[in-house]
């Protein structure tokens, strides 16, 4: 214990771990939003950052890995009957848990902020986090043992470069398969709140990084050409084993689903609201701005009776399901894990007038559909800018002529009037074109 103690104080591990925390901190900070929803946002963010993790680890082992090539006492330390594997332990216990405890610590750093509004806790996360932290454990020792066999100055540089073009391009590679077992920051961009990675690519990653941990280890200790070659055949080996493991199929790979995530979360009392789990904390703010949506469109016939947030994820062929009863609603989370914009919420549920949005080849009118929205709420039509929290620009002329089919329809007797929003809900429905339908 002494020993370790003398390397924690004296090696770059310290260092490097401080250096790994307050990158990873303040890249998290910069960007809090992508994080918020939950503790497997917070989990993939992490995951996502280490494009600048690993660099970190492994060019602070390719450091450490030149010291007695730096200090010239090598051969004083061959002519001891100690080995050179006994001796290297203490380094690499250092180096490893300084490491692995700071992508806890960066981990960490992110839950104080949203201890208290993450709804839902998936048991994925413990497996992406461990294996997350072991991946620096693997980047540092493999560091390690290129600084000791190239124990140039410019080692530790080169690395990093290397580390990162590494990470990106093996996260983007395809076969998907290939950068699923390659990059530590593999599935880790986030595309849906229910989002997760496999428990296989997460099995078939940390094999590979234990196989590269070897090499590193080997690369370190060993005492030849030889040996030094031959430190190639554990990386090899586990991406060998990693390669028959890792799921192929395309959906697994891209848009895994945590469906316990997806399960919806509804108020007790009618008309019904549901949320997904991981989104149940927002619940309550929610609600009374839904029911305003709903009761906007209750003034229809057959109008929907129950909202829920939209739960397609988005990817690989998960097409909407219609539901006539049911209204979908975008959710979104802010920066302190409450709801985004509230102030969207019951236009955007009027908009479609209840049924979702079409498909590709649907036929839409956006004037006529903003119109027919604006006179269920009650009010003149206005710019989506400034609503939408996407829209930053629009073709003016298209409020314009909403405003002015808004005015006609406030010039008819109201059963007139909400016959023809009626109408236009129908052709929606039924994809077909509505231009002409308030007009007529």
């Amino acid at each position: 214990m002494s020993v370790l103690g003398i390397e924690l104080r004296r090696s770059a591990a310290a260092g490097a771990a401080l250096l790994a925390v307050a990158v990873g901190v303040a890249a998290l900070y910069l960007a809090p939003g992508r994080w918020s929803e939950g503790w497997m946002s917070l989990t993939l963010a992490v995951k996502e950052y280490l494009l600048l993790l690993w660099p970190v680890a492994l060019a602070a082992g390719a450091w450490q890995g030149r010291r007695e090539h730096r200090a010239k006492v090598g051969e004083l330390f061959a002519t001891t009957p100690r080995s050179r594997a006994r001796r290297m332990i203490p380094v690499l216990v250092a180096m490893g848990a300084a490491l692995g405890l700071a992508f806890l610590l960066v981990l960490g750093a992110g839950g104080v902020r949203i201890a208290s509004t993450a709804a839902y806790f998936p048991p994925d996360v413990v497996a992406i986090t461990l294996v997350g932290a072991f991946s620096l454990v693997a980047a540092a020792w493999l560091g390690l043992g290129v600084g000791r066999l190239l124990p140039a100055l410019v080692t530790a540089p080169v690395l990093a470069v290397a580390g990162v073009l590494l990470v990106f391009f093996t996260a983007i590679m395809r076969p998907e398969w290939m950068g699923a077992i390659l990059s530590p920051a593999y599935g880790s961009s986030t595309f849906y709140p229910f989002q997760t990675i496999d428990p296989r690519v997460t099995a078939a990653l940390a094999i590979f990084l234990g196989g590269l941990a070897l090499t590193g280890v080997l690369l370190l200790v060993a005492h030849g050409p030889r040996t030094s070659v031959a430190a190639v055949l554990p990386v090899l080996l586990g991406f060998g084993v990693a390669a028959a493991l890792v799921p192929r199929d395309e959906a697994t790979l891209v848009a895994p689903i945590d469906p316990v995530a997806r399960e919806l979360v509804c108020t007790d009392d009618a008309p019904k609201v549901c949320v997904t789990r991981v989104n149940a904390n927002v619940l309550d703010t929610l609600t009374p701005l839904a029911r305003q949506g709903l009761a906007a469109l209750a003034k229809m016939p057959n109008a929907p009776t129950q909202a829920h947030e939209d739960t397609r994820a988005y990817l690989i062929g998960d097409v909407p399901v219609r539901d006539g009863d049911t209204v979908t609603i975008d959710v979104r989370i802010d920066d302190h894990g409450g709801l985004a914009h509230p102030d969207a919420v019951v236009p955007e549920m009027v908009f479609g007038l209840g049924t979702g949005y079409g498909g590709p080849d649907c036929e839409r009118n956006g004037a006529v559909e903003r119109a027919a929205a604006y006179h269920l709420l009650g009010r003149e039509p206005v710019s989506d800018v400034g609503v939408i929290p996407e829209m930053i620009e629009e073709d003016p002329q298209l409020n314009a002529e909403a405003v002015t089919l808004w005015r006609d329809l406030q010039k008819l007797p109201a059963p007139e009037a909400l016959s023809r929003v009626t109408a236009v809900r129908d052709a929606i429905l039924t994809c077909q074109d509505p231009t002409g339908l308030l007009s007529r």
